[in-house]
């Protein structure tokens, strides 16, 4: 451990002190470049996209377009909740609130589990998010039942759809993918059975779901007042585009076939850290959603830095310290087929207790399918 911390000062002297140099203006500009894009996008499909059946492979398009754009609305009110806008916190939650709760986020409730994930990157069982099954497990038996069942290739197919559709909902109503640790949780209800919010957090949690509701009661209005179908094509297809880059920019974050997880007094903070993994996004999606994908090292080492300033701490970073810096440059659509293909379970280390290591084994014997 001391040795991981030496490694985390090294890192931090290494970057420039103005780096992590918070600019209020800066940040807006970006908030307002995204949420304009999406604005300009709603207001041209609304008035030139007509509501029929032949211009449904249309509303798709947009669908995927218009969503893409939001998820850079969702990029900064996520750094918003790590305090990236502002010094001063509560400039942070005027901010990102309402573009959370309008991408039905619950900010608060997410705030917190999300700083748990920070807290424990890649630990096997205090771990909040993609936190992999154990050989021998229940889990692990059901994956691997299916993927003899269909094959490897339908199987990543079909985990890659679960991944992009129910993903997200699924996490934040029952901690799906989260660790023992925390299990269950529930982001919307909190209570004596919600393990992941302690009672001081509970008044934050409702708030939370006061503006989930509040949303929700204004789709539900629009809808009476002109129409389901244009609310379910403006807003739910784009929503659900959103929700699936969230979620698989998380997955591919911290999911690698050489990734490894720890439990035990062998984690740490700095490792964990360590474990993230940079993808190769287009230009275009990172410039739409702020290298979210390309900088996401950095951004677990250093999660206060804004957005502006990732790119060049990736490059320092990168070239002085290769050999702890884990960057994929595989297409980002190819790393997603092979992970969702071959990550299902891990097994312990016999050289190295409490690291746990993806493997090719199943324990689904061929008497039992």
């Amino acid at each position: 451990m001391e040795a991981d911390q030496k490694l985390f000062a090294q890192l931090k002297a290494a970057l420039p002190a103005e780096l992590f140099v918070r600019n209020e203006s800066r940040f807006l500009a970006s908030a307002l470049r995204s949420c304009s894009l999406v604005a300009v996008t709603t207001f041209l499909a609304a008035k030139y996209l007509p509501l029929t059946l032949w211009a449904l492979p249309l509303w798709c398009l947009y669908a995927v377009i218009n969503g893409t754009l939001a998820t850079g609305v969702w990029v900064i009110a996520h750094e918003c909740g790590h305090g990236s806008f502002s010094k001063h916190k509560i400039l942070n939650d005027i901010l990102g609130y309402p573009l959370h709760t309008l991408l039905l986020v619950p900010y608060f409730s997410w705030q917190y589990s999300h700083a748990q994930h920070h807290s424990r990157t890649n630990h096997l069982d205090e771990g909040e998010t993609h936190v992999p099954a154990r050989l021998g497990s229940r889990e692990e038996k059901m994956q691997n039942k299916m993927r003899d069942l269909i094959g490897d290739d339908a199987f990543s197919v079909v985990n890659i759809v679960i991944l992009a559709t129910v993903g997200w909902p699924m996490y934040l109503i029952n901690g799906a993918t989260g660790g023992s640790a925390n299990a269950p949780s529930n982001h919307i209800v909190p209570g004596p059975g919600n393990k992941l919010f302690p009672p001081a957090l509970h008044t934050k949690v409702w708030a939370s779901t006061f503006g989930i509701l509040a949303m929700l009661a204004a789709l539900g209005y629009l809808s009476v007042a002109y129409g389901v179908w244009p609310v379910v094509a403006l807003y739910w297809g784009p929503y659900l585009i959103v929700n699936s880059w969230l979620v698989i920019y998380t997955y591919l974050h911290h999911t690698d076939v050489d990734t490894p997880h720890y439990n035990g007094s062998n984690w740490n903070w700095t490792k964990g850290a360590l474990c993230t993994i940079e993808r190769n996004y287009p230009d275009v999606i990172n410039w739409l959603h702020f290298d979210i994908g390309s900088t996401h090292v950095v951004h677990h080492l250093f999660s206060t830095m804004p957005h502006y300033n990732a790119a060049a701490a990736r490059q320092i970073l990168e070239s002085m310290f290769s050999e702890h810096y884990r960057v994929d440059r595989r297409p980002f659509t190819t790393a997603l087929f092979q992970t969702c293909k071959c990550c299902i379970a891990v097994k312990e280390n016999p050289q190295a207790e409490g690291e746990w290591r993806y493997t090719a084994t199943s324990s689904v014997s061929k008497k039992e399918n």
